[in-house]
């Protein structure tokens, strides 16, 4: 590791079972962090970035230390200084320590050490100590005091997407909103539905809004659906799920704990052996983010279809213009924003796959992958969290209806005289639909011509069409 650029330059000696490692005095992580730095440059993103996966690693070790307090033998002094530590931790404030890299081999051996070494260490600073000084307070005998990589990890990233969804429903449901309002906004808009890009029945554009709204509200349900799942956690399992290392009692007692300090309603894992070697909860939460990302990216292709042209394409709808279109062709505005949550939605398919294939891959009595489940499913959530937000404020909020043009193309579209058929009879309409043909005229001027309807009665039937809408939504 680097060291050349501490502020300093002054430097403290620790030690491992492959050696001894020079470190700047200040930092607050230590050896096995450093060396994990050193052979995990891979992403250039570090685990500090995701801050909610901080926040419960934080969690799971104050709890961990306050069950160790009452009855694993870790003296209430050191244990005090844990738990200040923990709440820096979990507050934010030491996000910058966290410099492992996202990527990397060894289960999450790498997060966890990390995590030992910043609070073991910012913990001797406020105990008046050294960083590094562990014969006062140590990384493993007492930050890890009966813990594993292999329970804290898992259960930490079950309690991260926790979070993670909590926002991620905040996003969503804004994005919800927004088709909703269009919906209202556009309830009395007749349009033509089409099937296969051909003209259908008609239909009121804001039925087609309303369509995107309960979509996402779909979506909502099924990642709240998850929360229960993710609840699940097997910490006190430790190496494999035995409770190696563990005082009776402890893994009881430190769930109770970890609910109690998260604010969130945990249980123990029925079988704590089959909890350590699954991912299967990890596949099931990207499952549900993919069906999302397919969801709203069909939606953004619909939006960018309905507003192509605008004077050669179907131009129903205007996207509000975010910026300039091109560097040759003046005048141009693309549909950016929907564009962009096509590639969320690109990424996040892609990270389904990894972490399908993780999942699949890990052997025996531990899943080795996690840390790229942990690192996909993160980048997802963040994406789609910060897309559905710019795609709500940056395009839905501002989209307009083309009025006239819509009006046009339901009595200019022959699939009116489907509507029709219940009043004039079926082999009329069919002969209204022919006369248009031959003469190239509207639905309206045929039945007029052909004194099948009159204006009213023509005028009339658009109207029942936009009742039946109102009457859907209600």
């Amino acid at each position: 590791m680097e060291v050349a650029n501490s502020k300093v330059n002054k430097l403290r000696t620790e030690h491992d079972l492959i050696g001894d490692m020079e470190l700047p005095e200040e930092v607050l992580f230590g050896i096995h962090t450093a060396r994990a730095m050193d052979n995990f440059n891979i992403s250039g993103v570090p685990i500090g970035h995701y801050r909610n996966l901080i926040r419960a690693l934080g969690l799971v070790k104050k709890a961990a230390a306050r069950v160790n307090a009452k009855i694993g033998g870790l003296d209430a002094e050191r244990a005090k200084y844990i738990e200040l530590a923990c709440d820096e931790v979990i507050a934010g404030e030491l996000d910058h320590h966290f410099v492992v890299d996202a990527i990397q081999g060894g289960a999450g051996t790498s997060t966890n050490m990390n995590a030992n070494e910043v609070i073991a260490n910012r913990a001797l600073e406020l105990m008046g100590h050294k960083p590094g000084e562990y014969e006062y307070l140590h990384p493993l005998n007492d930050v890890n005091r009966s813990q594993s990589t292999n329970d804290v990890y898992p259960t930490a990233l079950r309690l991260a997407l926790i979070f993670e969804v909590e926002l991620l429903t905040e996003s969503l449901t804004g994005l919800m909103n927004s088709y909703q309002h269009k919906a209202y906004e556009f309830a009395e808009i007749l349009k033509m539905a089409r099937t296969q890009l051909q003209d259908a029945v008609p239909i009121t554009l804001g039925q087609e809004f309303q369509a995107m709204a309960v979509s996402t509200s779909y979506d909502i349900s099924r990642l709240r659906d998850l929360i229960p799942l993710l609840s699940e956690i097997n910490l006190g399992g430790t190496a494999v799920g035995t409770q190696l290392n563990t005082p009776h009692g402890y893994t009881k007692k430190v769930v109770a704990e970890l609910s109690k300090v998260s604010g969130l309603k945990l249980a123990s894992a029925k079988d704590l052996v089959e909890a350590t070697q699954s991912a299967a909860v990890f596949v099931s939460f990207s499952s549900t983010l993919k069906r999302i990302a397919v969801r709203q990216s069909k939606i953004a292709n619909d939006l960018r279809l309905l507003s192509s042209g605008p004077r050669a394409g179907l131009n129903e709808i205007n996207l509000p213009e975010r910026q300039a279109g091109s560097s040759i062709m003046p005048g141009k505005v693309n549909p950016v924003i929907p564009e962009v949550v096509n590639q969320i939605a690109f990424t996040v398919i892609g990270n389904d796959l990894v972490v399908t294939m993780a999942a699949e891959g890990g052997q025996l009595q531990l899943n080795p992958f996690e840390p790229i489940i942990a690192r996909s499913i993160l980048m997802s959530v963040t994406y789609l969290r910060n897309g559905f937000a710019t795609f709500a404020k940056n395009c839905v909020d501002g989209i307009t209806a083309n009025t006239e043009l819509l009006k046009q193309t339901v009595e200019n579209s022959i699939g009116l005289v489907t509507v029709l058929s219940p009043k004039i009879g079926y082999e009329n309409a069919t002969k209204v639909a022919r006369h248009c043909q031959k003469h190239n005229s509207t639905v309206r001027q045929a039945v007029l011509e052909m004194e099948l309807m009159t204006e009213d009665e023509f005028e009339g039937t658009l109207g029942d069409l936009i009742s039946l809408a109102r009457r859907q939504g209600d």
